[in-house]
């Protein structure tokens, strides 16, 4: 620059920087620049259908179970024929109707299709793996509540999903029961800054392209709130041991309760 300087004036370095910027009048367009802009867009409304999608199915399951739950704590009886394919009748049964999608239609060989068919098959894994707690006769409360499912749910499906995907049900720090549910940093600020913000729209997810484990990835949040049903754990009085042995945290219907935190890699 020292150089160019001795020898134009400063308007003359305005003129040159100008002339060797693609930005210039008579520059030729980059016809790559445009199309990456297009082809990013793309990929990331990609991921976040894929997401979405995943979100979705989980939450629909996890109905199921809370839907079941005084014939999973019936005590008077043993096999409650509420196996894995029952379960994930009723929940694609709800997917289709909140999506307007038949799951089972998507190309098995797509991302998303591989992906859905791996949290389809998670949870029928999930409810294989506990028909003994579930089917235990002379006992009430079984403890295979909605929040236990959709765990065990997301941790399956990360281990058929290999490292293409993520998936963990988390909350803001101060509700979170189990220590694996801890967020992360990443989700800590966007719970914080983002989702328990007065002003952001309520339901509306979060997401971002981020580095990840040092890979590329796109995060997203999905915001989950309090309904009336759990309340009877997580209302009040606030401090007042629930059915499960923890203290309830006082909330109220319409409080952000959790976030299910899904990570695609690139």
């Amino acid at each position: 620059m020292r150089q160019i300087a001795t020898a134009v004036s400063r308007w003359g370095l305005i003129a040159a920087a100008l002339a060797m910027s693609p930005l210039s009048v008579g520059a030729a367009p980059n016809p790559a620049v445009p199309a990456a802009a297009a082809a990013g867009a793309a990929s990331a409304a990609q991921d976040k259908a894929i997401a979405e999608s995943l979100a979705e199915m989980l939450r629909d399951a996890r109905t199921v179970i809370s839907n079941n739950q005084d014939l999973i704590n019936n005590p008077a009886l043993g096999d409650k024929h509420l196996g894995g394919d029952r379960v994930l009748q009723a929940a694609v049964a709800l997917y289709r109707k909140n999506t307007g999608v038949d799951p089972d239609a998507i190309d098995p060989n797509s991302r998303e299709g591989r992906l859905l068919r791996a949290m389809m098959k998670a949870i029928v894994m999930v409810m294989a793996d506990n028909q003994t707690t579930i089917n235990e006769q002379g006992t009430g409360f079984k403890g295979f509540i909605p929040a236990v499912f959709g765990r065990l749910v997301a941790e399956t499906f990360n281990g058929l999903a290999g490292n293409e995907a993520v998936i963990k049900v988390t909350a803001p720090p101060e509700l979170v029961r189990n220590i694996k549910a801890r967020p992360d940093a990443w989700e800590r600020d966007v719970i914080k800054t983002k989702l328990l913000a007065p002003d952001w729209p309520k339901g509306q997810p979060f997401s971002a392209d981020v580095t990840f484990d040092g890979r590329s990835a796109y995060r997203i949040a999905v915001p989950e709130y309090y309904r009336q049903s759990c309340l009877a754990c997580h209302g009040s009085p606030k401090g007042e041991m629930d059915i499960t042995g923890y203290p309830k945290e006082g909330q109220k219907v319409g409080d952000l309760g959790g976030v299910i935190s899904i990570t695609l890699f690139r």
